[in-house]
């Protein structure tokens, strides 16, 4: 039997290639041959608990050649009635991916009837949490806003020429980035006041975390080309602020700077010290490059050409199980929208009983997955959109980052993508040896932990469509060197911001000397993670570890974990080792070879204990277990559990950081 799927195995590829080969001469996309034998194998609630090398071997890279011989067809799906969604194509192009725009923000203290009469300072020195924490909503201020496009001054045409009043509202935005000491901020147009080429709500994103301040900006206008996937758009912005709500402060008359400012529209180290030099003279403070995204929101879904009156929401933190929180009735008085909100942020029609109603069907398992999919979603949206994140390298990705939409009138839902710039980091991890985004995050095994996902790609067929999806991708959108071109031209920007105040208070890369070295290899990334893709196909599938069983009386304890799950269905043994330290220098216990999900032990003395997990498969191929912990100055330790054992010889269970 072994054999037999080994040689399944090894003609993945070539039946790929053959199916391509056949569907050529197809005008219409139509469905990859499905796998007529369904074994769901591993138990199916594991994936649902909770969220390389680069070679793929001789034999694997010959088949690969030989796909890339043959033209790339899209994801073969059923005609449907419901047309997905495509994005309008005229939206982008209005502006050059390289172009730095300036906005002058005069401060003002607003009206306590919309909460805006609060101060700057006030703004910049509270975090999500402290508000959470006061039980109050985000403070804001009222302001002028200026945009100067040209590079020559704020002029006729510009958004808020000659305005002499407030026409917005300013507070921050963003989750854990609210701790930092450069915020991000959330401009919303004030009513009558206009728009910003359609947009009522402006987000401007300093994305500290990104050592290049460049890769969502990258990730959205690589999206832009793709016809099976929604983008936003986005530009760098350099922001100017005048305070006028400092103690002390005299309010002045002058706006910002006029079109007199003479300056060739592109952006330059001579001339923006000019503009920098002109815009403090006049009571401005130069708050550096941000990137500008265009919110999804109502307004995004009608500038797009979607329904503004369909089901939207923020995913939070979401892995498609059936959560209390989340399945509880709108009309039932336990119903907690707060509570909700935690998962899934409602930001559009308030109705939920649809999306509660598929979460059901996924956790049904006598309906067939593909008769899920085939009701609910759109099998090319989510293979392009699994496809993208993993050629990017995003590993933020899957439980949150997204957008899920759905048109009112519609059983479809489609995944939209959002906060893209975990992506394009290989690289920057090894070279500093941030632990972030390891083994698990990388290729198909990012998404396993969804519970629609780790029932999807059970099947053969969406195994295929996936492949196909990437490969796409890779050839015609994602080429390492398209890549790279616009990863170079961004550097050129950003850099130029992060090695002057006051975006070097916060630099990641430390040696300005690597940040062009870095930056010429986030092409080849691309490349990476493809391989990275494949080798995740042949590796049998992550699984949680259970809380330990201690058994005080007789003095044992009895590990366990999930059981993993092999594409080729190929027999799977288990190697664990339970040590005192991560390093797992300082062992305890060490087994290989195990058929079984579980073993007992002596129970071990009070301490901090950690576990390793790994499955292997019988061609080689192994892999750890989900469960991670973050350790202070070191990061993420993955393909680790860690417990304790307390002096009564009970086991308690601490995931938060040491």
């Amino acid at each position: 039997m072994l054999k037999r799927v080994k040689q399944t195995k090894q003609t993945l590829l070539s039946l790929l290639l053959i199916t391509a080969i056949c569907l050529t001469g197809c005008s219409q996309m139509t469905d990859l041959p499905a796998d007529a034998s369904k074994n769901l194998g591993a138990d199916e609630t594991d994936a649902g608990k909770r969220s390389g090398k680069d070679g793929r071997g001789e034999a694997k890279t010959k088949k690969a050649e030989e796909v890339q011989k043959v033209k790339v067809l899209k994801v073969g799906k059923k005609e449907s009635a419901e047309r997905a969604p495509h994005d309008r194509q005229d939206l982008y192009g209005l502006w050059e991916d390289t172009d730095v725009i300036r906005m002058y923000l005069t401060v003002k203290s607003g009206n306590e009837s919309d909460g805006s009469d609060h101060t700057w300072e006030e703004v910049n020195s509270l975090s999500v949490y402290d508000y959470e924490d006061m039980g109050v909503d985000r403070y804001k201020v009222e302001g002028i806003l200026q945009v100067d496009e040209s590079g020559k001054g704020v002029g006729r045409g510009d958004f808020g020429y000659g305005q002499s009043l407030p026409n917005v509202s300013v507070q921050i935005r963003g989750q854990t980035s609210s701790r930092g000491n450069q915020k991000n901020y959330k401009i919303k147009i004030k009513d009558g006041a206009g728009d910003f080429y359609g947009m009522r709500t402006l987000a401007l994103n300093k994305h500290v975390a990104d050592p290049y301040r460049f890769s969502n900006k990258l990730c959205y206008d690589l999206l832009s080309d793709i016809p099976q996937l929604m983008s936003a758009r986005t530009r760098f912005v350099q922001l100017f602020v005048k305070d006028e709500t400092a103690s002390g402060y005299g309010a002045s008359s002058q706006g910002a700077p006029g079109d007199e400012d003479a300056g060739d529209g592109e952006f330059s180290v001579s001339e923006n010290d000019a503009a920098v030099a002109k815009a403090k003279a006049e009571g401005f403070t130069d708050y550096g490059l941000f990137t500008m995204v265009e919110p999804i929101n109502r307004s995004y879904l009608r500038t797009h050409g979607l329904d503004e009156n369909g089901q939207l929401y923020k995913v939070s933190f979401f892995e498609w199980n059936e959560n209390t929180e989340i399945m509880i009735p709108q009309d039932d008085p336990a119903f907690d929208r707060k509570a909700f909100d935690s998962y899934l942020k409602i930001k559009g029609d308030e109705d939920v009983s649809k999306l509660q109603g598929i979460i059901r069907e996924i956790h049904s398992y006598n309906i067939p997955i593909e008769t899920v999919i085939e009701k609910h979603f759109d099998e090319e949206n989510l293979c392009y959109w699994m496809a993208f994140n993993i050629l990017n390298g995003n590993y933020d990705v899957g439980a949150r980052n997204l957008y899920l939409y759905s048109p009112l009138n519609s059983e479809k839902f489609y995944m939209l993508c959002w906060d893209m710039d975990a992506s394009f980091k290989n690289g920057f991890y090894r070279k500093y040896e941030v632990h972030e985004g390891d083994t698990l995050a990388r290729g198909m095994t990012k998404f396993l932990g969804l519970a629609l996902m780790n029932r999807m790609l059970k099947e053969k067929q969406y195994r295929e469509k996936l492949t196909m999806a990437v490969e796409d991708l890779y050839r015609n959108y994602m080429s390492e060197d398209k890549v790279q071109e616009k990863a170079t031209a961004y550097r050129n920007i950003t850099k130029q911001f992060l090695l002057r105040e006051p975006d070097d208070r916060n630099v990641r890369v430390e040696n300005p000397e690597d940040f062009d070295p870095l930056t010429d290899k986030v092409g080849s990334e691309v490349g990476e993670n493809y391989r990275n893709f494949y080798e995740t196909l042949e590796k049998p599938w992550p699984f949680f570890v259970d809380y330990p069983e201690a058994d005080p009386e007789n003095g044992r304890l009895t590990l366990s974990w999930g059981a993993s799950y092999d594409c080729e269905q190929e027999e799977i043994t288990y190697d664990y080792t339970l040590a005192r330290d991560y390093f797992f220098e300082d062992v305890v216990v060490k087994r290989t070879g195990l058929y079984t999900t579980m073993d007992t032990i002596d129970l071990p003395p009070e301490g901090v204990y950690y576990l390793k997990v790994r499955a292997k498969n019988v061609s080689g191929k192994s892999t750890e277990c989900y469960d991670y912990f973050t350790q202070k100055d070191y990061g993420d330790i993955y393909g680790c559990y860690r417990f304790a054992v307390e002096y009564d010889g009970s086991v308690t269970v601490d995931e938060k950081e040491e």
